[in-house]
């Protein structure tokens, strides 16, 4: 007997984010859902809605067409333009596109969030199951950027109801604590999901070693934002006695803030050597970290870290802040999570870095090549996102 076509209809989600493919200059959300559509995509039918140029750039995709879906990979994307993103464009997407979930990236965004919870909430667009994650937004070091800003908007938002009666997403337990802290007995469903990785990645180029003559190499690979907190990197790199080759990569996203890092950048002491590379395509990705020693992120928080995992696939140890789900690196030898009031404790790191042999640089690179390709097949990541939306279909 054939089966029914209703039967063989995929639940549909309809994904809110601000960046999308073939965009890279935005990091994680970005990679976390298209990782999730390469993961699940033929079990559920994802239609994306997001803007139509990427992070920083002032015009679209060269290939954007106004009000037309178009395939990408697994998924089906809409395309936004700044004149589309008013609350009518948005509540006639909701209505115009049958789904069973809607899926929100973002907790403050202000379209890509905000606006759809408004259409629901004042029945410009039917109310169906809604899961929204906050992407580390919740997290101590991001909520003490724009702190009143952000303050007020919670209260006027919990004034309405607006995020009332949704389901939550946590990226991991750390972040579980930190919904229920904010929002209370507001987010009574929280189902923790951990971010997918790209189970697809290529392998890297194999490693140089660095001459015991030669600086470290240490490679900073995120958006310039206070969050970021690049400019604690400079000043840890202060520090350290032993010669460095610092590269940044990734795209300025706060002019005032790349200013106050490049005065810090003037400052550091002679055999300390900061360079400022641009941003790379994320494909490219894996051949540019594959040339470093150690890749280092003080970040104020992650609720994943999708780069920290692909500085770890390529090999890279990471000096990172305890500030992520990435915790007790050291006793699988794959590198450190330091708490950021022991700068001291960074620089440390570094200096040790720089003092390994070539042989234990190999010897630490293998450990940590190994533990990210146990982190990376993890099925029970896969289990915990797809189950992220059947209890909500049912």
């Amino acid at each position: 007997m054939s089966i029914s076509e209703p039967m063989q209809r995929r639940p549909v989600i309809l994904a809110f984010v601000r960046y999308y493919l073939p965009g890279y200059k935005s990091g994680g959300p970005l990679r976390t859902i298209s990782n999730m559509v390469e993961a699940l995509g033929d079990e559920f039918d994802f239609r994306i809605v997001t803007s139509d140029r990427d992070a920083t750039d002032t015009q679209p995709y060269s290939d954007f067409v106004e009000d037309m879906w178009k395939k990408v990979g697994k998924a089906s994307v809409l395309y936004l333009s700044p004149a589309q993103k008013g609350v009518r464009a948005i509540a006639r997407i909701l209505r115009e596109t049958p789904h069973d979930v809607l899926y929100l990236n973002s907790f403050f965004d202000p379209d890509f969030t905000l606006k759809p919870l408004l259409a629901r909430r004042f029945g410009f667009a039917l109310k169906t199951r809604c899961v929204i994650a906050p992407r580390g937004e919740f997290s101590e070091g991001a909520l003490r950027l724009k702190s009143l800003k952000k303050k007020t908007f919670l209260l006027a938002a919990g004034m309405v109801g607006l995020y009332r009666d949704l389901e939550w997403q946590a990226s991991s337990e750390h972040e579980e604590k930190d919904i229920c802290r904010i929002m209370g007995s507001t987010a009574n469903h929280i189902t923790v999901a951990i971010d997918l990785p790209d189970i697809a990645m290529r392998e890297v180029p194999s490693f140089a070693p660095r001459a015991e003559n030669e600086p470290l190499r240490i490679v900073f690979l995120s958006r310039i934002s206070p969050m970021k907190n690049l400019n604690y990197a400079l000043e840890v790199l202060k520090q350290v006695g032993a010669p460095v080759r610092f590269d940044i990569y990734g795209p300025v996203r706060e002019v005032s803030y790349w200013e106050q890092c490049k005065r810090i950048i003037k400052q550091l002491p002679a055999h300390i050597n900061a360079n400022y590379c641009g941003s790379i395509e994320h494909e490219k990705v894996p051949f540019f970290l594959a040339q470093y020693d150690l890749f280092f992120l003080p970040t104020l928080g992650e609720n994943y870290g999708h780069v920290i995992l692909e500085a770890l696939t390529a090999g890279v140890p990471v000096l990172i802040a305890d500030t992520t789900p990435w915790r007790n690196l050291s006793e699988v030898g794959a590198g450190w999570d330091l708490p950021l009031e022991r700068p001291d404790e960074f620089a440390d790191k570094i200096i040790l870095m720089a003092q390994l042999t070539v042989t234990e640089q190999i010897q630490m690179r293998e450990r940590v090549a190994s533990f990210a390709e146990i982190r990376r097949r993890d099925p029970a990541s896969v289990d915990a996102n797809r189950e992220l939306f059947m209890p909500v279909l049912s």
